[in-house]
């Protein structure tokens, strides 16, 4: 884990191994999340796996819903929007766990270097 206050900063070799397991684990993260957006986008409309990706990373990257809903039927219109509603909500907080947890190690040590106390 992170060295203690009393403890000197880690050196680069130690550092950039850590860096990248929080990367890792952001990415598990995103690419579980970006699975079961396809798998609820596959089940709502019926569409084809590449429609579903499309879809579910518009979503789940902020930029909005990339599905045309006047080709569904009523119903599946209908699943689709409320689906789509609870999946952009989930993604709102994915996106903001996993930038906090790739930040972390770079703030943590941006933190030691500057010797910034935060315990007030």
């Amino acid at each position: 884990m992170s060295e203690k206050d009393t403890q000197p900063l880690v050196s680069p070799k130690h550092f950039y191994p850590r860096l990248l397991r929080y990367a890792g684990f952001s990415s598990l993260i995103i690419g579980f999340s970006l699975l079961i957006g396809m798998l609820g986008y596959q089940l709502c409309t019926g569409r084809g796996w590449i429609d579903a990706f499309y879809n579910a990373s518009m979503i789940l990257t902020g930029m909005g819903p990339g599905l045309d809903m006047n080709e569904l039927t009523p119903h599946q219109q209908q699943v689709t929007k409320v689906f789509s509603g609870f999946y952009a909500l989930y993604s709102g907080v994915v996106f903001l766990a996993a930038s906090g947890l790739i930040l972390s190690p770079v703030l943590h040590r941006f933190f030691r270097i500057f010797h910034l106390d935060l315990k007030n």
